[in-house]
């Protein structure tokens, strides 16, 4: 894969592939989470939706497994809520989503495998639907995590300023990508010339947990 084909991508598969041996299990199980986190609205239970919740905290390694495997067996077993909208295709391809973050506590990559195409063939209503829209939208989500692996960025320590580092890791904390503008204009002040860097955090986005520049800025891989 070629870094303009990186860029322009809608297909997730060869993206993945060109990932193979060169990032971290905690980003992966991460960008797995963001796929089932856009189809929070398709789970059945909100046991399912917990376990998403406990799923991310064990990437960032503040779940344990025993936790993680407790939580996945509470949203495989727990019974659809009563007003579910969805049909029980929907809602079986939405849990078996979940069961991919859950279940898969030593191999990310199947983590992450599992929970896109889950994801896709969720949104799809059936088993091997595909949706267009939707791995566009994961592709998009894969970018802001891994970054452009075609260019190696650096952060220059003297743009670490409290500033910087404060809002930082509010947004890491906090979820508050709407934030991300602001670092910009601090890192700007504290004599960031990164393009890749600057681009980022004014352009459209998504911003989610695991973005690169925050992760970068944080030293976290």
């Amino acid at each position: 894969m070629t870094e303009q084909e990186w860029l322009k991508c809608s297909d997730l598969a060869p993206m993945l592939k060109s990932l193979h041996g060169s990032v971290s299990d905690r980003k992966l199980r991460l960008f797995a989470c963001e796929c089932v986190k856009r189809i929070l609205h398709l789970l059945p239970s909100d046991l399912c939706r917990s376990a998403v919740s406990i799923a991310e905290q064990y990437a960032d390694g503040l779940a344990t497994v025993e936790q993680l495997r407790n939580a996945g067996g509470e949203a495989h077993y727990s019974s659809p809520q009563r007003d579910y909208p969805h049909n029980v295709v929907t809602g079986e391809l939405a849990r078996s989503a979940v069961d991919q973050l859950t279940e898969h506590e030593n191999d990310a990559w199947s983590a992450v495998y599992g929970a896109y195409r889950y994801a896709i063939e969720a949104v799809g209503g059936q088993l091997q639907a595909s949706n267009p829209i939707e791995e566009q939208a994961q592709c998009h989500l894969l970018r802001d995590i891994f970054g452009n692996p075609f260019r190696s960025v650096i952060v220059d320590r003297s743009w670490l300023t409290s500033t910087v580092t404060a809002l930082a890791e509010g947004i890491y904390a906090d979820r508050a990508f709407d934030r991300i503008p602001i670092l910009a204009d601090a890192l700007q002040d504290a004599g960031c010339d990164s393009a890749d860097i600057l681009g980022h955090c004014r352009g459209d986005g998504p911003h989610v947990r695991g973005c690169w520049v925050i992760d970068l800025l944080l030293g976290k891989e």
